[in-house]
């Protein structure tokens, strides 16, 4: 009887790095693990430990979705210090093939072939088949890409949507972002819609009101705000909510995604009844006179476990050979 060979998936933020195996034939994958990047020198060194726990022997080729730009063989990780060649990396795990891709790119791919149970819908109208979809996630950072459908296949986009300049649509978010130009020099969306962003929202808030600046993780500013222990926390947790849905409503005029826009990342999903009930629907909808043209758009939470695992199995189809870069064992 042949041995089952297995293709490696992962996914790899500034703080998780998550991995699991999916045997020839199947399309569910099996083993996830979820691994601290900071308890690893490298990449080689984390993908060892995950085969090691497993112990279900030697992937032959692998997927890896990364939060950094994927533009030549050499990477840095934009929130993290790991750096790596998608060749050496290859040569060093003894892989046949090995694609890296964007992992916002991945959730992309992931995107045509999500089932309703994997999302909870937040408003909107009925997504048009065939149209492009959005999708854009807070997290360590904040992610975006897109998918275009092209005969009978999506394209997905390898964007780095998240650092686009992020402008106030009121007057507290002007004093918030008028402190933080005094420390940053480009206020992005990514600065304000992340898990740092969330506290340095509360941290400009404090220094607004309370006249000193207090510093809290994102996972304190969300308890407080979620038990109604501080209001400003609450404060800053509605206007984290707030700027979102209008990042995330930009996001749809720009691509025109009126197949809907699916928002990831690990943060929305903890907080989702919460969020449901937020400011982000009002604010993704008012853009002026195209809020009717928005107000058709369903807006999506994917919820569910290891979602970018799907788009890097989609990513392995050698239609997508040319999306995100890839290494081949020569012989």
């Amino acid at each position: 009887m042949k041995a089952k060979q297995y293709s490696l998936v992962a996914d790899i933020g500034g703080t998780n790095a998550r991995f699991a195996l999916v045997a020839d034939g199947d399309k569910t994958p099996i083993e996830p693990r979820n691994l601290a990047v900071a308890d690893y020198t490298d990449i080689v060194h984390a993908i060892r430990a995950y085969l090691d726990l497993v112990d279900l022997g030697q992937p032959y080729q692998a997927a890896i979705s990364v939060a950094s730009p994927v533009t030549g063989d050499q990477l840095n990780m934009t929130n993290h210090t790991w750096s790596f060649s998608v060749r050496e990396t290859r040569a060093a795990l003894d892989l046949r093939h090995l694609k890296v891709l964007n992992d916002y790119t991945a959730l992309a791919l992931a995107l045509p072939v999500f089932s309703e149970s994997q999302c909870r819908r937040i408003g909107g109208g009925e997504a048009l088949a065939g149209y492009p979809m959005a999708v854009i996630g807070p997290g360590t950072g904040l992610g975006v890409s897109g998918a275009v459908h092209a005969g009978k296949h999506w394209i997905p986009l390898e964007s780095e949507g998240g650092h686009v300049s992020y402008g106030p649509v009121n007057a507290r978010e002007l004093q918030i972002i008028e402190r933080l130009r005094e420390s940053h020099e480009h206020v992005s969306a990514e600065l304000l819609v992340s898990g740092s962003g969330l506290s340095l929202i509360y941290e400009m808030i404090c220094r607004i009101e309370r006249g000193e600046a207090t510093k809290l993780s994102p996972g304190e500013v969300s308890s407080l705000a979620l038990g109604e222990d501080d209001s400003l926390a609450t404060e800053a947790l509605e206007i984290f909510c707030g700027i979102l849905g209008t990042v995330a409503g930009n996001l749809a005029l720009t691509m025109g995604a009126r197949g809907g826009i699916y928002i990831g990342g690990g943060i929305v999903p903890r907080i989702i009844d919460y969020f449901a009930a937020s400011s982000f629907r009002g604010r993704f909808e008012r853009h002026g006179r195209l809020t009717a043209y928005l107000r058709e758009i369903p807006t999506y939470v994917i919820d569910t476990a290891y979602p970018a695992f799907i788009g890097a199995m989609v990513a392995l189809d050698p239609v997508y050979e040319n999306v995100g870069v890839v290494s081949h064992e020569t012989r």
